[in-house]
């Protein structure tokens, strides 16, 4: 797993060269955005170096949500796991998958995402379109975007409603491409100061590439 911190407070996670977490530093420890594939657990936790004190998911395909049950068991039942409610409800059975990997998660959501909710410096975003129940988290401390897979950056920032990118797999797993790129718009629309995605490297002062993403998409 590749270790890549980028600010003070945030650290990139990359496995398998293309797959992103995230570690996020605050007062009482770490919120970790999204846990990669299964097996990761181990790495995850050797790489924090210090309490996770939640687990947040931007949604739940398997490259996002492979690792919570890992690391729901390692960690304990105090460390939350929360996600959208409508991404739970795909993840339990209850609702029928959409397009992409849907893992089976055992563990329970702590209590759900919703748009405007604090977690620590994090502010929760509506970004839904890659999947019904997609957030993304806005630090409010430097305006570091955590989109999830709203956009990749991987040959270049693109909306992943765009079928023809050069990262294809994101596109082929979006539900919806025109919920998706009134998400992009959104997330634009908040200015932020770097652009940190599921796939792909960190973008500092991403506006006009996530502009040039919007008009292609």
């Amino acid at each position: 797993m590749r270790i890549t911190p980028f600010t003070d407070n945030h650290t990139q996670l990359t496995r398998l060269r293309f797959v992103n977490a995230y570690l996020v530093r605050e007062d009482d420890g770490l919120t970790l955005v999204d846990t990669t594939l299964k097996g990761a657990g181990k790495d995850i936790i050797a790489a924090a170096g210090g309490p996770i004190r939640r687990i947040v998911l931007t949604h739940g395909h398997g490259d996002h949500a492979g690792a919570v049950d890992e690391l729901r068991a390692a960690l304990g039942d105090d460390v939350e796991y929360l996600i959208a409610e409508a991404d739970a409800r795909i993840l339990s059975g209850e609702t029928e998958k959409t397009s992409g990997s849907w893992p089976k998660v055992e563990a329970k959501p702590s209590r759900f995402l919703e748009p405007g909710q604090r977690l620590g410096s994090l502010e929760v975003v509506a970004a839904a379109g890659h999947t019904p129940g997609h957030v993304a988290f806005i630090d409010t401390r430097d305006c570091t975007l955590l989109c999830g897979d709203t956009y990749t950056t991987l040959g270049g920032v693109a909306v992943t409603a765009k079928k023809l990118q050069r990262f294809p797999l994101a596109a082929m797993a979006t539900w919806d491409g025109d919920v998706d790129r009134e998400s992009a718009r959104v997330l634009r629309a908040l200015e932020p100061a770097r652009l940190a995605p599921g796939h792909g490297k960190v973008v500092e002062s991403p506006g006009a590439a996530m502009d040039r993403a919007i008009a292609k998409a």
